[in-house]
């Protein structure tokens, strides 16, 4: 069977990051398929990373799953690899990026830390571990080697997990917090459509969407082209997470927030 890595980054595509990582896959392990979900995660965004990966897990085949995200990359953070109970392996700097994954995957049921791993390149530079610590790992796990034997065994328990705002359903309707925003600016909310049902939110059904002080009108509906182009829309997106839109246009502008800022959205 053909060994699987996927493989998330900030990294872009304008320079050579990307590609000589998978060159250093190709040199550990020449038969594996490496699967690029995406280089454009915003710079540093620990968050957005995550969220990007966690969104993917339920299309991915078990495998292999390298993230690098990491602005503190040759500070004290930690360099890890770990397995899930569902048999998935994660590689990764140990700063939250992976921790979304942690519980649909079947919880941690063991880490190592490789920052001093026998398969790291050298010399290792100080600034780019993801081509001299994580991508050599990475290949080596997906070549066969057993996790025990690329790093030293730390506590899963002290691995750092990233802690999201949650929705609470009030009697006005739902406060969420918007934490992610896609390419086409719409805006995803950290709360399920059960929380919306909750808040009597309600398909086709016109709804008040209020942030920084302001409000405007919209619809709760399923898709972009159940309100006219120019309207707001709140929909249950595919990754089954509330989200804002404006049909044909973006949210995020139409709105105005920013990452972490306050959503309400209640019946009209």
């Amino acid at each position: 069977m053909t060994a699987l890595i996927t493989f998330v980054t900030d990294y872009g595509l304008a320079d050579g990051f990307v590609g000589v990582c998978h060159a250093v896959i190709a040199g550990v392990c020449p038969d594996a398929r490496v699967v690029d979900l995406s280089h454009g995660v915003p710079r540093g965004d620990i968050g957005a990373g995550a969220l990007m990966l966690r969104g993917a897990l339920p299309y991915l085949p078990v495998g292999v799953h390298l993230a690098v995200v990491d602005p503190g990359v040759g500070s004290p953070r930690r360099a890890v690899a770990l397995a899930t109970g569902d048999g998935r392996r994660f590689v990764g700097p140990d700063n939250g990026l992976l921790s979304l994954c942690f519980e649909p995957a079947g919880g941690v049921v063991e880490a190592v830390d490789i920052g001093s791993s026998p398969f790291v390149l050298s010399p290792t530079s100080a600034t780019f571990h993801g081509r001299d610590i994580f991508a050599p790992v990475a290949a080596r796990l997906a070549a066969g080697a057993a996790l025990g034997d690329i790093g030293s065994s730390c506590d899963p328990e002290g691995l750092v997990r990233l802690e999201l705002p949650r929705a609470v359903v009030q009697d006005a309707g739902l406060l969420a917090h918007a934490v992610y925003v896609d390419h086409f600016g719409n805006v995803q909310l950290e709360a399920s459509g059960a929380d919306g049902a909750a808040a009597g939110l309600r398909a086709g059904e016109r709804v008040v969407i209020a942030a920084r002080g302001e409000s405007w009108p919209g619809v709760y509906g399923r898709t972009f082209t159940d309100v006219p182009p120019g309207e707001l829309v709140v929909y249950e997106d595919a990754e089954r997470r509330l989200a804002v839109a404006v049909n044909q246009g973006s949210a995020v502008v139409r709105l105005g927030v920013s990452i972490g800022d306050s959503i309400r959205i209640a019946p009209e």
